[in-house]
């Protein structure tokens, strides 16, 4: 799967987020990398920044929070498109949870871990 098919997945993921949600994400930018960092080359996705659930008065002026979807360790556990599109959802879905301050052993529990 090319590059531009997989951004349009994560476009097509993020535009299922419900708008009550949506629109509680602040500061947060969304890229798509190819390659996962050499530390953790099987890393899905990850979210660098403060959860809203640690901002507090002092918060401003501040580079947007990030989230990167990784493309290659995504397709290398995927078997089929359809396999593709639903680990891109719950990586997406995923990552935007820590935005909201959830942690990975909550997320497990909801079955996006």
């Amino acid at each position: 799967m090319s590059r531009a098919e997989f951004e349009v997945l994560v476009a097509e993921a993020l535009d299922e987020v419900p708008p009550e949600l949506a629109a509680l994400i602040d500061n947060v930018a969304i890229f798509v990398e190819d390659d996962a960092p050499a530390s953790d080359p099987e890393l899905l996705g990850i979210y660098e920044g403060i959860p809203l659930t640690e901002r507090g008065h002092y918060y401003g002026g501040v580079l947007p929070d990030r989230i990167t979807i990784y493309r290659n360790p995504t397709l290398a556990i995927c078997e089929t498109m359809e396999d593709v599109v639903d680990e891109v959802n719950i990586t997406v879905v995923h990552e935007i949870a820590h935005h909201f301050g959830i942690d990975d052993a909550r997320l497990h529990e909801l079955g996006y871990g």
